[in-house]
């Protein structure tokens, strides 16, 4: 019997995928998310000897897309690139979907928080920034995204992380981080917090200074900017993704998945195709990813009640 069970369930593994395998995207055409999304599929494409399609499903501050996924056919044929949203928009009132509703497969990126001023702001270290807001509440303008969204977040738990009420700070909101940087630019606020690269071509070109990153550890290809904790600040922050698949998939095409994505995360053309598109890359496996998604709820339901947007 447990052979005929082996035999069986070995059939069935080599048999999938049979047909198109459709990736939701939950955020729009063009849009980081959806690069990798395009990538993704390509290489699951060649790697698994059917075609991978992406669907943009957006709308709802990602809740469109996270729910079609999540309520998806449990069959393999149907995974979402899930993001960081999963862990904060039922909490917002958004959707009543939560991490649970997925089976996790995979992280492949994470995309930490700058900290980022003019060239010729005054401060020289994030201590210095944080000390000046302490001393001048309501003074100093931040922005970096939409309220509420991680850029956001970031800034509320980095100011809480050293006893500064959120509201010692004013949020500017914007579309993203590029109107942001127009911002900052222009010297209508003071301060923004987002990714990096999204700030690197006017880091690099001397109008802007990151005074810190922040990770657990420094970004290889930003080695001169020292993370929050190496100041004394214990936070970290970003934003992530990864591929998750509807709960009550079967193992053996999670386990095909898994390790086909793993292949692909470890090969030169992946490397490649995150550093041109400003990428930060980190590997998570299926119960690793889950364990980190159920920490990220309470992380960021604690960050939100911080800020008001939840009571």
């Amino acid at each position: 019997m447990i052979l005929v069970l082996v035999l069986t369930i070995g059939i069935f593994a080599a048999k999938y995928p049979t047909k198109p395998v459709t990736i939701i995207c939950p955020w729009g055409a063009g849009g980081g998310t959806d690069r990798l999304a395009r990538f993704l599929a390509d290489q699951l494409s060649r790697e698994l000897g059917k075609p991978f399609v992406v669907v943009n499903k957006t709308g709802g501050g990602g809740a469109v897309g996270h729910g079609a996924g999540a309520y998806a056919k449990p069959d393999g044929y149907t995974l979402t690139l899930v993001t960081l949203e999963i862990a904060t928009m039922h909490w917002l009132g958004l959707t009543t979907l939560t991490y649970d509703d997925f089976d996790y497969i995979a992280q492949l990126n994470v995309d930490p928080a700058g900290v980022i001023v003019k060239a010729d702001a005054p401060w020289n270290s994030v201590t210095e920034l944080l000390v000046d807001i302490a001393m001048n509440p309501g003074k100093f303008l931040f922005s970096g995204s939409g309220a509420g969204t991680i850029w956001d977040l970031s800034r509320i738990g980095m100011l809480d992380a050293v006893g500064i009420p959120p509201d010692y700070v004013i949020w500017s909101p914007t579309k993203g981080a590029a109107p942001s940087i127009v911002e900052l630019l222009g010297g209508h606020v003071d301060v923004i917090t987002c990714s990096i690269p999204e700030a690197w071509p006017q880091i690099a070109a001397g109008q802007l200074k990151a005074l810190a990153i922040m990770a657990d550890e420094r970004d290889p290809r930003f080695p001169d900017i020292p993370t929050l904790k190496e100041q004394g600040i214990n936070w970290s922050s970003g934003t992530w993704r990864g591929v998750a698949v509807p709960k009550g998939t079967p193992d053996y095409i999670k386990e095909i998945l898994g390790n086909a994505i793993q292949k692909i995360y470890n090969s030169d053309a992946f490397k490649d195709f995150m550093n041109k598109n400003g990428f930060g890359m980190t590997y998570k496996n299926s119960e690793e990813f889950y364990n980190f998604v159920k920490e990220q709820d309470e992380v960021w339901k604690a960050v939100l009640e911080l800020g008001g947007y939840i009571h």
